[in-house]
């Protein structure tokens, strides 16, 4: 009987567990890792960050879809995967992890890019603890606002105009409403600015279709600061400066932190060939010097044909390495040899959400504005949960809100 060790129960790692528990029934042993005891969608944090949906919402439980038959689950930490002994470390158990195979999904951490206090006084948005943290701070603005009367309490600075500080932004402006309650005050007066360094948002988009997306975040009254880059976070303070221009600051009693992500840096201290906490993996999705170590999802960095830059790390293509993972190892584990087939990756589109109703993307090679855009985001949503979490968190936390 093989032992195959994931570690990470995000959307690679966790599809890679429920694919080989189907495929291999009795020739193997999983043990899955995860520091939650819980599976959540990551590309609905903003939601969770904007108190737009619960993290309930977003969350459910990795025992839902785990079979105890075939495989162990452990809740916690990663401190150390040795290549050459084939063991795992983690933090509370002395015992170390033996494997034949070895699949990191450990997921991405928030990038400051050096940006003197940005760690220490913007929030981050890479986990359901760090996005129920933004929504606690904002609430707590909210309130402090109806006693103070502190105008920065009403400044919200997302930090980063790319895919994620967009969706948030749109995500804040459905609870805009919900906030100025709280704070005793009308909708308008509750600001939410996007600083951005590039002037060409968007860039995973056509030109026109991006300047669709940026148009409608301003439609929304939220004001867009594009080509300024951020030089410093101050308490309540963001430093930047537009292209040649002397610095300005900006007040804000919340500032949120969506510049960037990268791999966990646990790659790099492991001794794994890694820039920015990612491995550029083999046509197999496994480590150059380890054939025996898959490494997908944020970890890794896929190449496309050109062999310019790695495709952008999201969920689609992290569920499709988790199907060609567990493939691979299924296939090594009945014949001894890899699939016959490297691994490829055909992008079937992006949309991005601007709050619940609101949406523009493309799929299957068709751009799309408005309804069919929000309609078809809800749906890639639901895709990725069914692939995950089967029927049963479908059916508990599917999109179904289709007609608006």
């Amino acid at each position: 009987m093989k032992e195959v060790v994931v570690l990470g129960a995000g959307y690679a790692g966790l599809k890679t567990v429920v694919l080989l528990q189907k495929k291999l029934k009795n020739n193997v042993h999983i043990t899955l890792v995860d520091r939650n005891n819980y599976h959540y969608e990551a590309t609905d944090l903003h939601e969770a960050a904007a108190g737009t949906q619960s993290a309930s919402r977003i969350t459910y439980p990795i025992s839902d879809v785990i079979n105890p038959q075939i495989t162990t689950f452990i809740q916690d930490e990663v401190v150390k995967i040795d290549p050459d002994k084939k063991t795992v470390k983690l933090a509370g158990h002395e015992e170390l992890l033996h494997y034949d195979y070895c699949v990191l999904g450990l997921g991405f951490v928030s990038e400051t890019f050096g940006i003197p206090g940005a760690e220490e006084n913007a929030l981050p948005m890479t986990n359901v603890k760090e996005a129920l943290a933004i929504y606690d701070h904002i609430i707590a603005k909210m309130k402090d606002y109806r006693t103070t009367h502190n105008p920065d309490d009403l400044q919200i600075v997302i930090c980063g105009g790319g895919f994620t500080g967009i969706e948030l932004a749109g995500a804040l402006v459905d609870a805009r409403a919900s906030y100025a309650k709280i704070a005793g005050v009308s909708p308008d007066e509750i600001k939410i600015t996007l600083i951005e360094a590039s002037t060409r948002l968007l860039p995973m988009f056509s030109e026109k279709l991006a300047e669709y997306g940026v148009n409608l975040v301003k439609s929304l009254n939220v004001q867009l600061l594009d080509g300024s880059r951020i030089s410093k976070i101050e308490p309540g303070k963001v430093i930047y400066k537009h292209g040649d221009d002397d610095e300005e600051s900006l007040n804000a009693g919340i500032i949120i932190w969506t510049t960037g992500v990268s791999g966990n840096p646990l790659m790099e201290e492991c001794g794994f060939d890694a820039k920015r906490g990612r491995v550029i993996v083999t046509d197999h999705l496994t480590d150059p010097k380890h054939d025996d170590i898959y490494i997908i999802g944020d970890v890794a960095a896929v190449m496309p044909p050109d062999g310019k830059r790695p495709y952008p790390t999201t969920a689609q293509i992290a569920l499709a390495m988790a199907d060609y993972t567990a493939e691979d190892i299924v296939s090594r584990i009945k014949t001894g040899k890899h699939e016959a087939k490297p691994f490829t990756y055909k992008s079937l589109g992006t949309v991005a959400s601007v709050g619940n109703t609101r949406a523009f993307g493309e799929a299957m090679g068709h751009e799309l504005r408005g309804y069919p855009a929000s309609a078809m985001k809800k749906i890639i949503a639901d895709r990725s949960l069914l692939e995950t979490g089967g029927l049963k968190e479908l059916f508990a936390k599917g999109r179904f809100d289709l007609y608006h």
